[in-house]
């Protein structure tokens, strides 16, 4: 058992990002073992797993992993099947500690350190699900690099139309020059408001200019999805509301993963 590593991203905040992390590594979690890896300062997907504040995880994150490549101490068990590395705010050091104190060996060792990181638990795992910062910065390359699945998420704003051409030619960028087996698995949209003729518009604009590369699938704003950072998945009994419009579109992904 190898896990598949599949990563969310986009270097804008408000994409759902965090959101389908969780809601997808719950769902997987159904059917097969899963790691979430939070890789975002914020601990936004710390806390939607968890129902803990990030601070109770300090020494026991996804930096501390990183810093000594080796994961294997700082799993936390969510569920049985369901295991997660957790991050706070001092992750937002990374790019320091990596430009002070990491001595790099090689070109792309800097790029490396969190898929050398997960190597060490990979085989205890069917997936792992990255959940990428807001940014594109050392730790979304990091991600990118330790990918072997990336899905570009896009909301339908202006500013996210904008970043989402930056952030698939960073992906692209990375593939070329640190992971060739790395795959852009596909575009997920989301409408901001369906009731808005330029949401509507931007999501058709995203599907003309990049084609198949899109998923079918197009969340909407779901209140119950919204409420799972105070309600959490477990004894929810509006979690197959929450999740329903999720089910498709990892249907979809699993296709293109799984081939």
């Amino acid at each position: 058992m190898t896990a598949k590593i599949i990563s969310f991203g986009i270097q804008k905040g408000g994409s759902s990002k965090t959101t389908t992390s969780g809601i997808v590594s719950y769902l997987l979690s159904q059917d097969y073992r899963v790691l979430a890896v939070d890789l975002d300062s914020q601990g936004n997907l710390t806390e939607l797993l968890t129902g803990r504040d990030v601070v109770e995880f300090r020494g026991k994150t996804i930096l501390e992993a990183m810093q000594a490549q080796n994961a294997s101490g700082y799993v936390y068990q969510v569920t049985d099947n369901l295991h997660l590395i957790a991050a706070e705010d001092l992750l937002a050091t990374f790019s320091r500690w990596l430009y002070s104190d990491f001595r790099a060996k090689a070109i792309n060792d800097r790029s490396l350190i969190l898929a050398k990181t997960l190597a060490t638990v990979r085989d205890n795992y069917d997936y792992i699900v990255i959940d990428m910062p807001p940014a594109l910065g050392d730790q979304t390359i990091n991600a990118l690099a330790a990918s072997d699945y990336v899905v570009a998420m896009f909301e339908a704003s202006k500013f996210c139309y904008s970043a989402l051409g930056r952030f698939l030619e960073t992906c692209w960028h990375v593939k070329e020059r640190v992971s060739p087996n790395m795959v852009v698995a596909g575009i997920l949209r989301g409408l901001i408001d369906s009731r808005r003729s330029d949401n509507k518009f931007l999501i058709g604009q995203v599907k003309e200019t990049y084609g198949e590369l899109c998923f079918d699938s197009v969340l909407t704003r779901n209140a119950a999805a919204g409420r799972l950072a105070i309600t959490g998945f477990e004894n929810n009994n509006e979690i197959n509301q929450a999740v329903s419009q999720y089910r498709d579109f990892l249907k979809e992904l699993m296709q293109r993963v799984e081939g």
